[in-house]
């Protein structure tokens, strides 16, 4: 009996991606639950959508238990085919999987957003000052402290606009940001020592692993009402945070160069690194030169763009990371 073959699509900010498979429970739940691994960590929205042909990229999921676990990418078309389930079920963490927040979907559609629509995705979290009309830009990996810079700066009334990846589009002279993901993934020991108003009330009293277990925050609450800014006043921070700090640091970067360099790297990583799935299977990146080549552009643009106040690294400890740099009149840095 042939097997019947199952369409579904999802948008994600502008890109528009077709899932295609032959087992219904293959495909990912939508709208995404909101948990650690949940693809709501990345992006403001994950929006079921009708199947159509004219969908920016596919990716097609063929459950078939004889066979090892292989895929082929052709350009904007992905195709899936093994023992799906059985390595689903076996994972032992679902991030690294098709449809987890460090997984295929996720690299995927950033490389769909830059090359079909231009958009550009810093791994990096964002407050907004709606007064001043200044946008805050925490730049960072993994443990650089974007998390502390998002709690402390919402305790310090700022308003939400992304916990981890930020995105941006150069239109004509301006820059457009859009909103980026309202739920954050933090340590549950940083939460206790540092930002216990954030901590849930269920989560009761400390336990021996704390310090290495994260949990799933929900921060929508504190979100800015516009979902994308066009030219605020832009802070570019990288942040480097460390315990017991008594001063806040902070060293502009020296000329454009330097931060279109860093802005690059940033917006690379995610995007060219390789992955491993399901605890097996090695997928390359999506990077090609031509992508490369525009992704610099951009990053030179934004930082040599007039609405770009600051761009600089920032050393601090967890409860003084913000100083007085909000407060602070910087000065523009010196362009090149």
């Amino acid at each position: 009996m042939r097997s019947k073959t199952i369409r579904r699509a999802v948008r994600i900010l502008e890109a528009r991606i077709g899932l295609i498979t032959n087992r219904e429970s293959l495909l990912p739940v939508l709208p995404p639950p909101l948990e650690v691994h949940s693809l709501l960590t990345d992006f403001l929205e994950v929006e079921p959508l009708p199947y159509c042909s004219s969908v920016d990229g596919k990716i097609s999921v063929i459950e078939n238990p004889s066979t090892r676990p292989s895929y082929r990418i052709s350009g904007t078309q992905v195709s899936w085919r093994g023992p799906l389930m059985a390595l689903s079920q076996q994972a032992s963490d679902p991030r690294f999987s098709l449809w987890g927040n460090l997984g295929f979907l996720y690299r995927f559609t950033l490389f769909l957003l830059e090359k079909r629509h231009r958009i550009y995705n810093l791994h990096a979290c964002a407050l907004y000052e709606p007064s001043q009309r200044r946008l805050y830009v925490i730049v960072g990996g993994a443990g650089s402290g974007k998390s502390v810079y998002l709690l402390a700066g919402l305790e310090r009334g700022l308003a939400l606009f992304s916990t981890e990846t930020l995105h941006f589009r150069h239109e004509g002279r301006n820059v457009r940001w859009f909103m980026g993901s309202l739920a954050d993934n933090i340590r549950v020991a940083t939460l206790r020592q540092h930002f216990p108003r954030f901590l849930p009330a269920e989560m009761g009293g400390p336990r021996e692993d704390d310090r290495s277990r994260k949990i799933v925050i929900d921060l929508s609450s504190y979100r800015h009402s516009e979902k994308t800014l066009i030219d605020p006043d832009c802070f570019l921070i990288f942040p480097r945070i460390e315990e017991g700090f008594e001063e806040t640091v902070i060293r502009p970067l020296g000329d454009t160069r330097e931060s279109s360099q860093a802005l690059f790297a940033n917006v690379s990583e995610k995007l060219s690194q390789t992955t491993i799935l399901y605890d097996r299977v090695p997928v390359p990146g999506f990077d090609s030169a031509r992508l490369a080549e525009g992704r610099l552009a951009a990053c030179r643009c934004l930082a040599q763009h007039k609405a770009t106040v600051f761009c600089g690294a920032v050393l601090s400890s967890p409860r003084n990371c913000w100083g007085d740099l909000i407060e602070r009149k910087l000065p523009r840095r010196r362009k090149s």
